[in-house]
């Protein structure tokens, strides 16, 4: 049975992936926050508590689950999302989405790829966002988007250094995803153009698996029809 580490298990992308994996017949890994829950409950699913905000933290619960399983593919989920535009962007405002979005991968996928280093094999997949791509649809995410850009370029980071070890990160790239959340954000929006969160898991389920192999380096843009 192979193994797969999923941080953000519990919002709508999270638990579609762990359903998707689940049902090819993974056993599925998921952090959660310290004292949280996922917030369903699925047979074969295995919790580790862990800040992934804390370094320190992520090492450990890594190690944790290292001396368990071999981890074959790990899907880094977790992040944050804010408006803001240069002019309301400050220092604070910056760190905030930098700690959310990009150090909770980077905490998480330097133990994972160290790891995955030594087995010669493993696949990372990770989020990124169309405002890090696109400046124009950025300007009023400042943080956000900055934040995001930096996900693309650790991912070309670890390719750079994984290739010679079968060790494989890619990025996916979602629009807007059909959530309740967006749906009350935006209730006059056209849903059936919104990328759904089973369509993004059935991706990245194939980038993560042996159907995928072949498949190195990816920016996957999930945009639907938005």
């Amino acid at each position: 049975m192979k193994t797969v580490l999923i941080t953000g298990a519990s919002g709508n992308l999270g638990k579609a992936c762990v359903e998707k994996f689940l049902a090819e017949g993974y056993k599925v890994i998921a952090t959660i926050s310290p004292g949280k829950t996922l917030g369903f409950n699925l047979a074969g699913v295995e919790t580790f508590e862990a800040d992934l905000t804390n370094e320190a933290s992520v090492e450990n619960v890594v190690a944790k689950i290292t001396s368990k399983y071999k981890i074959g593919a790990a899907l880094l989920l977790v992040g944050g999302f804010a408006m803001g535009t240069v002019q309301e962007t400050n220092g604070a405002a910056l760190q905030k989405m930098f700690s959310l979005n990009f150090e909770t991968a980077y905490f998480t996928a330097r133990p994972v790829f160290n790891h995955m280093m030594k087995e010669s094999a493993g696949r990372i997949v990770m989020v990124g966002a169309r405002p890090a791509l696109i400046a124009s649809d950025g300007k009023a995410t400042v943080a956000y988007s900055l934040s995001k850009s930096l996900v693309f370029k650790l991912a070309e980071l670890l390719n750079a250094e994984g290739a010679s070890n079968n060790v494989v990160s890619h990025v996916i790239v979602p629009s807007i995803i059909d959530t309740p959340v967006n749906r009350n954000a935006m209730p006059n929006a056209n849903f059936s153009d919104w990328v759904k969160p089973e369509e993004i898991a059935e991706t990245i389920f194939h980038l993560s698996s042996d159907k995928g192999s072949a498949v190195r380096d990816a920016v996957i843009k999930l945009y639907g029809r938005s």
